[in-house]
């Protein structure tokens, strides 16, 4: 079974049912994942630059069949199902507190974990919508020793920029971890931003602003788009 065919039996399951921090990460850091190219082979086949693609094609395919505004608690949750699948997220969660993870306990590890990533699938989701036209080309791949680097180029009428993907090998999947955009490292700016705010304050102050910007109603989900 496809990654693709996956995609569209939990789309089938979930449509009967029921800019967060926009200074946090480059726009093109996010819509870099866009692009039309197709996922070749399922997960244990796939190699970097594949990888990529594939979670790029889910997305669109997510995107497009349940834009409509009254689907948007499915949206969500297709979304963060290829974060879960696509993305280290428990690795980009824990980089982006450095030193403080080691200040939280199991459980608020977890909690925060979750809500790392429901940030970063409204980030994604309100970005793909607002800069769905841009397009991305795959110029190489680089791998050593259980980790790669696929450099890309994103083109549009709003941006001519390069972007590295950096990924990880688990399980005999490639997962993305970080990208990076002329030296600024997705990841090394949410751990700059909540730097500031746990100096501030404290972990439990991060984590409870986080939760109070995902009630509000995203900006994919008002668009319908």
């Amino acid at each position: 079974m496809t990654d693709t065919t996956r995609t569209v039996e939990r789309v089938q399951r979930c449509g009967s049912r029921h800019g967060y921090w926009r200074g946090v990460v480059s726009v093109a850091m996010i819509t870099c994942f866009m692009s039309l190219t197709p996922a070749t082979a399922a997960w244990p086949e796939q190699g970097p630059t594949e990888a990529v693609k594939g979670t790029v094609t889910e997305l669109l395919y997510i995107l497009k069949e349940l834009k409509d505004p009254s689907r948007s608690e499915a949206r969500r949750w297709e979304i963060e199902q290829v974060i879960r699948h696509r993305v280290h997220y428990e690795d980009m969660a824990k980089r982006s507190l450095g030193a403080s993870w080691a200040q939280l306990s199991e459980v608020a590890r977890r909690e925060y974990v979750g809500l790392f990533v429901q940030l970063l699938r409204d980030a994604l989701a309100n970005r793909m919508v607002e800069y769905s036209g841009e397009r991305i080309g795959y110029l190489s791949e680089r791998r050593e020793a259980g980790f790669a680097e696929v450099k890309t180029r994103l083109v549009g009428d709003k941006v001519d920029t390069f972007i590295d993907f950096r990924l990880m090998s688990q399980d005999g999947r490639w997962l993305v971890y970080d990208a990076v955009m002329d030296g600024a490292s997705l990841v090394g700016n949410y751990h700059a931003q909540f730097a500031s705010i746990i100096r501030e304050g404290s972990c439990a102050q991060l984590m409870e602003r986080i939760k109070e910007k995902t009630l509000i109603v995203k900006l994919f989900e008002k668009s319908g788009s």
